[in-house]
């Protein structure tokens, strides 16, 4: 099946056309990073204007790129949560009337679990079915979370953060120190060069049940501690900010981030008694955090699978690669979908 799938939950205007939910025929994405960057963060009314001006350009895009004619797309996948209101009522509008031009049936897809799909993209991956029971780390720049995955569409979340996500971590962090938004990789560039131990920050543990909606608190996250106390650093040591202390002092709050995740991703394998770790999201491409959680996984004998660099970020491709292996909102339920915003993923 050839499903077109439409992105634009929050800062990348993403189309995508993808064949049998897994070969990647084309995927076209305009980032508004330059835009935002200015305002240090995603401005909501400048994303969702930046998604209708573009879009257009973009869905002839991907169509042309794929080789196929609008005639031979057999579904229309879009994203309809979690994310920016606005922005993400430009890609349901978008797609809904797409598919009622083509007459072909309309998927709705949840962001998490499309990020969560990206990894079985890659041409070596095995199958989502047939990786599963897994344990899938979420980390972008407005979630961080972990879920049980029984079967494709099977899901269980076991934790998330408590306050910031990780994303979020990075480019509060950055901003403190000076550095260029978005936060995630430009720390990640600066921490390659830093010494990760001269520098000690709190590794946050989440101890109280009455925080976690019920959640095991082992497996909660906290990142605002981390970052108030970058905060406190700096106020102490001023000259933090310049050559060559700021590369030890990104690298040591970048360990800090990193070895919470780690730890928790361990604790839920553990726990779970499950062979395979799936991460995604945007942070799943700082390289710091693969490295750790390679060797974690290689500690306890068990199997990660990350998606391609292309595949982290907000993309399409993952949005109709899902559709294509029959998950999602789709019938007539798909046309009465409205955006969602906060929705989760195995609540």
């Amino acid at each position: 099946m050839n499903v077109l799938g439409i992105e634009t939950s929050c800062d990348e205007t993403a189309a995508a056309v993808v064949a049998d939910g897994c070969r990647v025929l084309s995927s076209a994405v305009f980032s508004q990073v330059a835009l935002h960057r200015p305002h240090g963060g995603v401005v909501p009314e400048i994303a969702s204007r930046q998604h209708v001006e573009n879009l257009p350009r973009i869905l002839d895009e991907a169509l042309t790129q794929s080789g196929l004619r609008w005639s031979q797309l057999q579904a229309v996948a879009v994203t309809y949560g979690p994310g920016l209101a606005s922005s993400l009522l430009v890609g349901l509008s978008a797609a809904k009337a797409l598919a009622l031009r083509l007459n072909i049936p309309l998927f709705g897809i949840n962001h998490l679990e499309a990020h969560l799909y990206s990894v079985f993209l890659a041409p070596e991956a095995p199958s989502y079915a047939a990786a599963c029971p897994l344990v899938a780390l979420i980390v972008s720049g407005g979630h961080t979370c972990l879920v049980r995955v029984d079967a494709p569409g099977s899901y269980r979340r076991l934790g998330q953060t408590i306050d910031d996500a990780a994303g979020e971590a990075f480019d509060k962090g950055a901003k403190l120190l000076g550095l260029e938004y978005p936060g995630g990789p430009v720390i990640d560039r600066v921490s390659a060069l830093g010494d990760a131990n001269r520098i000690k920050f709190p590794r946050t543990r989440v101890l109280m049940k009455n925080f976690t909606g019920g959640l095991s608190p082992a497996l909660c996250f906290s990142f605002s501690g981390l970052k108030t106390s970058l905060l406190y650093y700096l106020r102490d040591h001023p000259e933090a900010v310049s050559e060559p202390t700021l590369k030890d002092v990104a690298a040591g709050y970048q360990e800090a981030t990193v070895d919470v995740l780690v730890r928790g991703a361990q604790r839920a394998l553990q726990r779970e008694r499950v062979q395979t770790l799936v991460v995604a999201g945007g942070v799943s491409l700082n390289r710091r955090l693969r490295a750790r959680l390679l060797d974690m996984a290689a500690s306890l004998r068990v199997r990660v699978l990350l998606p391609a660099p292309s595949h982290c970020a907000d993309n399409a491709a993952m949005v109709a690669g899902l559709a294509g292996i029959g998950q999602g909102i789709t019938g007539e339920a798909a046309w009465s979908l409205d955006a969602c915003p906060n929705l989760e993923i195995g609540g």
